[in-house]
C-alpha cells in the first residue's frame, strides 16, 4: 500500500501506453485507459496520502488523550499511499515496460 515505485501507476500506465500503440491514440478504449489511469493515479498520490496524514494527526490524538489506559494501545496505519515521485516513477516504469513489450 506504498512504496518505490507505485504499482498501481505502472499496471495503469502500461495498459494506456499498450492500447495507444495496438489501438491508436484516437480510439475510444485509449480515452477510457488513460481517464483509468488518471484516477488511480490521484487516488494514490492524493487522496491515499491525505488519508495517511490524518492517521498520522489521529494517533497523536489517541496517544495524548488516552495515555496508560487500557484498550487504547491500537494505532492506526499511517503509511497508505504513494509519494507523487513514487507514482510518477510508477508511472514511467509502466510507459516503458508496455513499450518494450508491444
Amino acid at each position: 500500500m506504498g512504496g518505490m515505485p507505485s504499482a498501481h501507476a505502472t499496471l495503469v500506465c502500461a495498459l494506456a501506453t499498450s492500447v495507444a500503440l495496438v489501438q491508436g491514440v484516437d480510439s475510444t478504449v485509449f480515452a477510457f485507459s488513460v481517464i483509468l489511469a488518471a484516477i488511480v493515479m490521484y487516488d494514490a498520490a492524493g487522496l491515499r496520502q491525505e488519508i495517511s496524514e490524518q492517521g498520522t494527526i489521529i494517533n497523536i490524538m489517541i496517544t495524548e488523550l488516552f495515555q496508560g489506559k487500557p484498550g487504547f494501545e491500537q494505532h492506526l496505519r499511517e503509511l497508505i499511499g504513494h509519494t507523487k515521485v513514487e507514482v510518477l516513477a510508477g508511472a514511467a516504469l509502466g510507459i516503458l515496460l508496455a513499450w518494450l513489450w508491444t
